[in-house]
């Protein structure tokens, strides 16, 4: 597949993520380009990949086959109704923008082809995942091409459904900062059992990177690797069984309940 034309509107972390990405893959940077209204971050963008970058979304947007909705919520609709005269009528429009659904970026940007995805902050290392949901008036390629570009940093998995997306939320997107509070409390536990603190961190951030690996690399489920470090009346027994008495799974379900919930109230309001 040609490598498509990608315009960045916005080149906040993100946009930088995927512009690096990208790069990395052998893009060549003469097919990428953004906007952004900071002269500082244009010209940091412009230095770390010798891209073009511009002041103007509408000149970015020029001759370009994807458009990269990279900007934060709140101003997505204004981004939206000054570029879209500017569009044309064939250009792929890709969202990574929380809480804006299809009906509101259409509503916006008139009648066009819009891929929504909700990418998660791992992709700033390339170890991201990502949910994307089509409308209808993307084509095959297209596909092809917002598939290329989200896994430029990291797994890019398509939904059927755009209500999915804040299922996507709740789990990937919002998920991060749930290991983050697991490895919080593991250090502080650790700490209070007499371990120095940074020895404590250093045990539990590198035992979550082993398990992750060993998860992703494996060819059987989290549960299954659950029960093989699980030995009978051991130390690990225990710990489990005290998280279950605690309600561990429950909390679990309530607490991406609350995740996916908001996230379906954000696309009510930002999208007004």
């Amino acid at each position: 597949m040609t490598t498509p034309r990608i315009a960045f509107i916005g080149a906040g972390n993100m946009a930088a993520s995927l512009i690096g990405g990208l790069r990395a893959q052998g893009v060549e940077a003469s097919a990428l380009r953004a906007s952004d209204h900071g002269a500082e971050q244009r010209a940091k963008i412009s230095a770390g990949y010798a891209i073009e970058t511009f002041a103007s979304n509408a000149e970015a947007s020029q001759g370009a086959d994807l458009i990269v909705l990279a900007v934060k919520p709140q101003v997505m609709k204004e981004v939206c109704l000054d570029l879209a005269p500017h569009l044309g009528e064939h250009q792929l429009v890709v969202s990574i923008a929380a809480g804006i659904g299809c009906a509101s970026l259409e509503h916006w940007l008139g009648p066009r082809a819009i891929v929504r995805c909700m990418p998660n902050t791992p992709a700033l290392l390339r170890q991201g995942v990502s949910g994307l949901y089509a409308n209808a008036k993307v084509s095959a390629t297209q596909r092809q091409q917002a598939e290329q570009l989200l896994s430029a940093v990291g797994l890019a998995l398509w939904l059927e459904q755009e209500s999915l997306i804040d299922a996507v939320t709740a789990v990937s997107g919002s998920g991060p900062a749930y290991f983050f509070l697991l490895m919080e409390a593991m250090t502080v536990a650790g700490e209070r059992l007499g371990l120095p603190r940074e020895v404590a961190a250093q045990l539990t951030t590198h035992t979550a990177l082993g398990a992750a690996r060993m998860a992703t690399e494996s060819d059987v489920d989290a549960a299954e690797l659950r029960r093989r470090v699980t030995s009978p009346n051991g130390t690990t027994e225990a710990a489990i069984k005290t998280f279950q008495a605690g309600g561990f799974e429950a909390l679990v379900q309530q607490a991406l309940d609350a995740a996916a919930n908001r996230s379906a109230e954000l696309a009510v309001q930002l999208g007004q």
